[in-house]
């Protein structure tokens, strides 16, 4: 028989299959007893707090957040405006839809070095976080409209119920899992996206420098302590957008 877990038991279940892998880490490197190889956590700890009394860490952090989160919030209002647009017409559906399918199966590299011809190097983890997010977002959000129970809008109809209150209560509700979940995918890819954009087209003062630098000059600890910066960030906004979205949704059908 299966038993339900409680939210405190799932973080206690994280942390302790975390600290089993942090262990193994430690016991790996210990084994492989070459730094430039693999570095203990403990070095990798030492280090990032080596980092962050640097001005240019905070610089470096600031440079790629705002860049590539652009490019997260630039698709979201594409990606519903096409959804929105694509729902009424059929023609801009079909129209979208062999570009969406290029954008999903296409390699991030070769965008990326696309990109580099056309774009400035400041700019391309923008594009290409933008790029990447776009077809999840696009996709997502006009199958949650699609999805929309039709007696629902069918009743409105008849009850000449107001455009806007069909969209808060109507179109909302059942849009929103759909939106939610392809925010979720599309952070996590926006970082990865953006931050390989910047490690290929090398932007001054930018995580992807720090890392091609890191692996230049065989600094494996600082490696590890700026993939730990983004994945820490990456975490960090997910579950702080999501959280946000949600309370806002909330507060929108609770009036």
């Amino acid at each position: 028989m299966l038993h339900s877990t409680t939210p405190n038991k799932k973080k206690g279940y994280f942390l302790l299959s975390s600290f089993i892998w942090l262990f193994v880490w430690h016991l790996a490197s210990i084994v492989i007893g070459k730094d430039i190889l693999l570095v203990s956590p403990l070095v990798v700890l030492k280090t990032l707090f080596l980092l962050i009394k640097e001005v240019a860490f905070w610089t470096t952090i600031s440079f790629s957040f705002t860049r590539i989160v652009g490019g997260f919030f630039l698709a979201l209002l594409v990606g519903v405006s096409l959804a929105v647009l694509s729902s009424q017409f059929i023609f801009i559906r079909f129209l979208l839809n062999p570009l969406t399918a290029v954008i999903s199966s296409t390699p991030i590299v070769s965008f990326i070095i696309l990109a580099l011809i056309w774009i400035p190097t400041r700019n391309l983890s923008l594009f290409i976080a933008f790029l990447m997010v776009l077809p999840i977002i696009y996709t997502n959000t006009l199958q949650g409209i699609l999805n929309t129970d039709q007696k629902l809008l069918e009743m409105a109809e008849v009850f000449r119920i107001p455009l806007y209150r069909k969209i808060i209560y109507i179109y909302l509700p059942q849009v929103m899992p759909f939106f939610v979940s392809a925010c979720s995918v599309g952070l996590g890819l926006c970082w990865k996206s953006g931050i390989a954009a910047e490690v290929i087209g090398l932007p001054t003062h930018s995580i992807g420098e720090r890392l091609y630098e890191a692996k230049i000059y065989l600094s494996t600890s600082e490696l590890f302590a700026w993939t730990f910066v983004i994945i820490l960030i990456s975490i960090l906004f997910e579950k702080l957008f999501i959280y946000f979205l949600k309370k806002i949704s909330e507060r929108i059908l609770a009036k």
